[in-house]
């Protein structure tokens, strides 16, 4: 699969069944023959403007069906899809737009204003594109301003060509606490390293050929195994767009909800009524609120229908045991927590098919390693802690940044691997503990703390919903342990004292919070990131020292 593209198997999955439906949301049904002829005439007002091969073509969008017909219309082209966080402000969006070259942005009207200033600040604009309201914006810039839906009426469709796998697409990364960094994937890549999940775990060779993918995808659709996915998780994020791309390769249905914003009963209306098989989340921050409103509907006597969810896959962050418990009590699914980054991997997984399984257990997949200091993989069970380095399918590095690339992707035992700092203890059973991102490590008087560890033991207080662990300068030790936890709603009473010591019980002295500031809520990102510059602030204002 490594010679082709995505779009050129889309292309083909178009021709063989025109009438299976491809994508859904709120007022809209995409066959795979509409989804395709949308995303050409895409395409083709794209190349009408001198987009073509390795232009960069940047998504700043919400999830919806034009963020894949931006994507499928890139490919066409041989152009380079760009995430970008719809958080974004106008000089963040600027630096983004610069750092890639972008010549193409496609962005939401409700995120005019700070088009509006990037627009004027990035010169290699060639075409801005709006989807929402029919009549665009006047915006200061040299390129042409369009309407997405005038794009539909003016352009004609562009052929199917093939594209090879050596085309490109930029997966920016890092930026809730830095300027973010672009993560350079070719897209046979790619299409191999999601070929496990995507064919193998389905029980299916891996297609080699063009021929081979598509008549593949036909026989899983007439099988009756389609595979329903609804990317909660935003599509700016390598868990929703990736998985995503993996359901439109088994000619799979993508079911967005709507909104702007985590709606918890419309995901779970939207799943009863399009039988979802597949729900995309990131953790805690996502499943907290369905399973309340799981909860909620059932005390009002109205539970949601359940039974065509298979699979719940997350990655990126925190996801614990007491929500996986309460999905798999409801359900008979096979929840994926894995251990991922948009460098690759994943580098582990914890996988549960039923409240029997848990705790859960993390365990290194097929191409990772735990190395030391030195590069030499550790040996399981040797209470050392390491880093993991994965070793299947590998982007090309980043983007303008070959400093970044070499410290990144280096050569372990003779293989290439992506080693991005995430620290972990490899127990002799195989099971993978993981300490945190080692850029975050807490130096406390010459002891290193790892900030998920001490998450993970406060989490599993009963009252604690969520909580983040991070340093704060000592001058005796250095750095010291802070925390800023938020409790449930309905939790009861449980002190900054309660908190520390049921730490206290679980791990050693020096590894205790100093600091506790008990907050109603914690600041994420759309991908279920913790935003430190805002928790430091909430912990400045509401901390107490226990």
């Amino acid at each position: 699969m490594a010679e082709m593209s995505f779009g050129t198997v889309w292309e083909g999955i178009a021709a063989a069944m025109p009438d299976a439906v491809a994508v859904r949301a709120p007022g809209v049904t995409l066959t795979y023959a509409q989804f395709d002829a949308r995303s050409a005439r895409l395409a083709a007002m794209m190349r009408r403007h001198g987009a073509g091969p390795g232009s960069a073509v940047a998504c700043y969008l919400y999830n919806s069906p034009e963020y894949l017909e931006t994507v499928f219309a890139a490919f066409k082209i041989g152009a380079t899809p760009v995430n970008v966080n719809y958080r974004y402000r106008a000089t963040e969006l600027t630096d983004l737009l610069a750092d890639a070259d972008a010549e193409v942005l496609v962005f939401a009207g409700t995120l005019t204003d700070a088009v509006r200033d990037a627009a004027a600040r990035v010169p290699t604009l060639r075409l801005l594109i709006q989807a929402g309201p029919a009549q665009p914006p006047t915006l200061p810039a040299d390129a042409p301003t369009m309407s997405y839906r005038a794009v539909q009426d003016l352009a004609e469709p562009l052929p199917h060509e093939r594209r090879p796998g050596t085309d490109q697409l930029f997966m920016y990364t890092g930026g809730t606490t830095g300027r973010p960094k672009g993560v350079i994937w070719e897209l046979g890549e790619l299409m191999h390293g999601l070929s496990y999940a995507t064919y193998v775990a389905e029980g299916r060779p891996v297609p080699q050929t063009l021929d081979e993918a598509v008549d593949t995808a036909v026989a899983m659709r007439a099988a009756g195994r389609t595979r329903v996915s609804l990317p909660v998780v935003p599509l700016m994020h390598g868990t929703g767009l990736f998985n995503t791309f993996g359901t439109l390769l088994t000619a799979g249905e993508v079911v967005f909800a709507g909104g702007t914003s985590l709606d918890p009963a419309q995901v779970w209306q939207t799943v009863a009524r399009h039988r979802v098989t597949n729900l995309l989340i990131a953790g805690n921050a996502v499943a907290r609120p369905l399973v309340d409103e799981l909860e909620t509907a059932e005390r009002a006597g109205r539970p949601y229908d359940l039974t065509s969810l298979r699979t719940v896959i997350s990655s990126g962050t925190t996801f614990t045991d007491d929500l996986k418990a309460e999905l798999h009590r409801r359900t008979t699914v096979t929840i994926y927590d894995g251990l991922a980054a948009s460098e690759g991997g994943p580098f582990a997984f914890a996988v549960t098919a039923a409240e029997h399984d848990l705790p859960s257990r993390f365990r290194p997949t097929t191409g990772t390693l735990v190395i030391g200091p030195d590069d030499e993989p550790l040996t399981p069970g040797s209470d050392e802690t390491g880093v993991l380095a994965f070793g299947g399918g590998l982007p090309l590095g980043y983007h303008k940044d070959p400093h970044r690339t070499a410290t990144t992707f280096r050569t372990i035992l003779g293989r290439r691997h992506a080693v991005v700092g995430d620290c972990v203890r490899l127990d002799a059973d195989g099971t993978l503990h993981f300490l945190g991102r080692g850029s975050g490590v807490i130096n406390t008087g010459g002891e290193k703390v790892y900030p998920a560890e001490v998450e993970e033991a406060l989490l599993s207080h009963p009252a604690v919903a969520d909580a983040i662990v991070l340093a704060e300068p000592d001058q005796t030790w250095g750095e010291r342990v802070a925390a800023v936890v938020a409790l449930h709603p309905d939790a009861g009473e449980a002190t900054t004292r309660d908190l520390i010591e049921w730490v206290r019980g679980r791990l050693a002295g020096y590894k205790l919070p100093r600091r506790l500031a008990v907050v109603p809520e914690l600041p994420r990102t759309p991908t279920g990131k913790l935003e430190l510059s805002r928790a430091r602030e909430l912990l400045q204002r509401a901390a107490t020292t226990p």
